[in-house]
């Protein structure tokens, strides 16, 4: 499932492409599965509607529309599930098979919602959509703390819990547990002040670099535009199991967390 970076590359990519434009017409598909919103409810909100600004809420891609008189008073929602992807194409180009939107732009392009095992879900409303927990980004080291001295939870599932923080997965839970040195299996409530601020440094610092990256391309995420991110080549933990701790040459191993699957160092985190 595309997490924080890789919906960050996508929003910033269709922020690119296709703000300033208008959705000239909607193609909504027959399956319901994709669709929070009734299909008549996001063609009346969709077509006519300028795309003010696309941005990144969570894991949640927001489009903030508006017409030539008003300026963002409504949002059409995207989240990729697990095979989502949000393109930019010709209108030549193919349609590929499980495509359950087509918005035709004023500039002769479409944006196409494409999810192969319809996970995904679209939505439209009124602006307001904030996400359910805080933001890894923005969220100060102090607040960062509080949020999860009031978790007894293992650290991971906390990390995991978008009511808490939101955006972040299971890849880069991974990723800035073996940064900070921290089990994922310790209770969120008993890490120390000093473990909690390395631990909100190495998720920010994470995030960053993955961005940077565009993301970490595992099976099917891809950018706007189409292209694979390439973080996966950084990673220290997530996947690796088996192979030698990049710090200590001991064999990272896989537990379960919370339900999922869970890779760090025996030596190195503690």
């Amino acid at each position: 499932m595309p997490e924080l970076p890789e919906v960050e590359t996508i929003a910033n990519g269709l922020n690119k492409r296709v703000a300033g434009d208008r959705i000239d017409s909607v193609w909504v598909g027959s399956k319901p599965e994709p669709l929070k919103s009734s299909a008549a409810e996001i063609s009346a909100t969709l077509e006519g509607a300028k795309v003010d600004r696309v941005r990144r809420v969570g894991k949640h891609i927001v489009f903030d529309l508006g017409s030539e008189k008003t300026a963002g008073d409504r949002q059409w929602i995207v989240h990729l599930g697990m095979t989502g992807q949000m393109l930019v194409a010709n209108p030549e180009a193919e349609t590929p098979k499980h495509t359950h939107l087509v918005a035709k732009l004023a500039s002769g392009r479409e944006l196409r919602f494409v999810d192969p095992r319809r996970f995904g879900r679209l939505e439209v409303r009124q602006t307001g959509f904030t996400g359910p927990g805080a933001e890894p980004l923005s969220i100060d080291a102090d607040d960062f703390a509080r949020l999860f001295h009031t978790s007894k939870a293992p650290v991971k599932a906390a990390l995991l819990n978008q009511k808490l923080l939101h955006g972040v997965g299971n890849i880069y839970a991974d990723e800035a547990l073996f940064r900070a040195h921290i089990r994922p299996r310790r209770r969120a409530n008993a890490l120390t002040k000093s473990e909690l601020r390395k631990l909100h440094a190495a998720l920010q610092k994470v995030l960053r670099l993955a961005i940077a990256a565009g993301g970490s391309s595992i099976s099917d995420y891809v950018d706007a535009d189409g292209e694979a991110g390439y973080f996966q080549i950084q990673h220290r933990a997530y996947g690796r199991e088996g192979k030698p701790c990049l710090t200590c040459k001991t064999p990272i191993k896989k537990i379960v967390v919370g339900g999922r699957g869970t890779h760090y160092c025996p030596k190195c985190q503690k």
